[in-house]
């Protein structure tokens, strides 16, 4: 019975979260991305680039003018999803509708393998970025799976909370000394991290967090956003504490049309699939507020935020918990091995 009501209180808050989102953007209209400065010179790292609203996040960074490096698990789809970009550019600069990237070249998009799902892939990817000697000025953690049937990572971890979390905590974590490196004041590095409406829901219990004692694939998917916030916030004050030139802030996509949801318990996805153009985000409505995050003059030096469609907005109160944010922070460097908390 204790079983069974776990899971029906994972699905019923997850559920009634994204409810609560597809009436907000029924009645609102999309955050509408500003006229962006350009950012000649410098580079970016999005995980999870070659589809969804990470592919258009990639798109518009290399419209930008940065040399963007698409991160993800499947080889022909990201070198596939880098020729799309070229010759997007090509055409449009051949055409002429594109005068702020006449001076683009074939190598400011690329791809390079990563598994979240393997903390050895991570050490290997942060490796081969670190030999091309490039600096880093942006890095998005935007790649996720979500509902997913219970599966564990080669290392044993959830996977919901292993790729989601796991994964984007080490990654970042090793790519924190070309980040400060690459930041000066007055022009920040800066992390994004994807959230999601979810973490509203999201239960994180420090003595079950691979869902050993119940599984349920709704709570497991909360969990790992409401940790990312969590993460996002901790690591923030930890930069500043120490004065470095890097800012951290989270971002909430919305309910975006994506095969993220592909997923989806049977009736939801009979639900969806009729109003899915009325009620979700396109993948580059979805992608603009990470954009904005990354690009912003306005948002120079500006760190610790949960970004909702275009601006600032509370998240769970359990996600400003400092005790909580710093035992996550501790418990994450064991699991994935950095001796430092």
């Amino acid at each position: 019975m204790w079983r069974f009501l776990h899971l029906l209180l994972g699905f019923i808050r997850l559920y009634l979260d994204g409810v609560k989102v597809l009436i907000y953007q029924l009645f609102n209209e999309s955050f509408t991305l500003p006229d962006l400065p350009k950012q000649n010179g410098k580079v970016a790292i999005v995980t999870g680039g070659t589809r969804g609203m990470g592919y258009e996040i990639s798109k518009h960074l290399v419209s930008l003018g940065m040399h963007v490096v698409i991160a993800g698990n499947e080889e022909d789809e990201g070198l596939s999803a880098v020729k799309k970009i070229q010759e997007e550019f090509s055409e449009s600069k051949g055409s002429g509708l594109l005068p702020l990237c006449s001076g683009l070249q074939q190598h400011e998009v690329e791809f390079m393998y990563l598994d979240l799902a393997s903390l050895m892939s991570v050490q290997q990817f942060v490796q081969r970025y670190k030999a091309k000697g490039l600096p880093l000025h942006v890095l998005i953690n935007n790649a996720g799976i979500m509902l997913v049937s219970e599966r564990r990572t080669e290392d044993g971890f959830e996977l919901h909370f292993g790729l989601n979390y796991l994964g984007h905590f080490l990654l970042t974590n090793l790519l924190l000394d070309v980040l400060k490196k690459s930041g000066k004041p007055g022009k920040c590095s800066r992390i994004v991290i994807m959230s999601s409406a979810t973490h509203y829901g999201g239960r994180l219990s420090l003595e079950d967090l691979q869902g050993r004692k119940c599984y349920s694939a709704h709570g497991a998917y909360a969990q790992s956003k409401l940790a990312l916030l969590l993460f996002s916030y901790h690591l923030q004050d930890r930069l500043w504490a120490k004065g470095d030139p890097v800012m951290v802030n989270a971002v909430d996509p919305g309910m975006v049309d994506t095969a993220l949801y592909d997923n989806l318990c049977g009736p939801a996805q009979m639900a969806k699939r009729p109003f899915a153009k009325l009620l979700f985000r396109t993948p580059a409505e979805g992608a603009s507020t990470a954009i904005y995050a990354a690009a912003a003059s306005e948002l120079e030096g500006i760190g610790r935020l949960y970004l909702y469609n275009g601006r600032k907005t509370e998240s769970s109160a359990i996600s400003y918990d400092e005790q909580l944010q710093a035992r996550l922070w501790k418990e994450s460097c064991a699991l994935v091995g950095l001796h430092k908390a």
